[in-house]
């Protein structure tokens, strides 16, 4: 991550007054992990997708609109933005969250830096792991009796991004 908060700084605005960076990628790749990093030498606030209610069935997109209505087109016309954050423990939506127009947000989870969005991005990074190794992670994370579900994710985010092709538009590959 050496000079990379430096390079993001220098970048020209690009969703309204802000500098918004996508960190992407299939679950279980460090998305939150490296974002969150990257947030703190950034100084800036960061939002998950984890942060929206994201049905299965709806695979890898369904969360999006959210972030965008709610958070992403206020803030293209130099407006706060804020989003009613999820709580995923008690199922239940939680506090208010305010997104003012920083100089940088940065956006982490699949399909942030998705084809639709590609033009309100300053930079994308792109996190990939093993299959084996993700799963491991998810597994450990979430509980092993979510494999079936977790191997259909997969499946989906697999189709999702061979569709979008969110990994020849990322600026930064790492692997994990």
């Amino acid at each position: 991550m050496i000079g990379l908060p430096a390079r993001i700084a220098a970048l020209p605005p690009s969703c309204g007054p802000v500098r918004l960076v996508a960190v992407d990628g299939p679950a279980g790749s460090g998305k939150t992990t490296y974002a969150g990093r990257l947030g703190g030498e950034l100084g800036c606030q960061v939002i998950g997708s984890d942060d929206f209610p994201v049905p299965w069935e709806e695979g890898p997109g369904g969360w999006f609109h959210l972030l965008e209505s709610q958070v992403l087109r206020p803030l293209q016309r130099g407006l706060p933005g804020g989003f009613r954050r999820y709580d995923w423990v008690r199922g239940v939506y939680a506090e208010q969250v305010s997104v003012p127009p920083a100089p940088v947000l940065v956006i982490e989870g699949v399909g942030t830096a998705r084809a639709s969005a590609a033009g309100m991005l300053a930079y994308t990074v792109w996190m990939e792991a093993d299959e084996a190794e993700r799963l491991r992670r998810v597994l450990e994370r979430d509980g092993p009796e979510l494999e079936p579900r977790w191997r259909e994710w997969f499946a989906a985010e697999r189709a999702w991004f061979a569709a979008d092709r969110t990994k020849e538009r990322a600026d930064l590959v790492v692997r994990t």
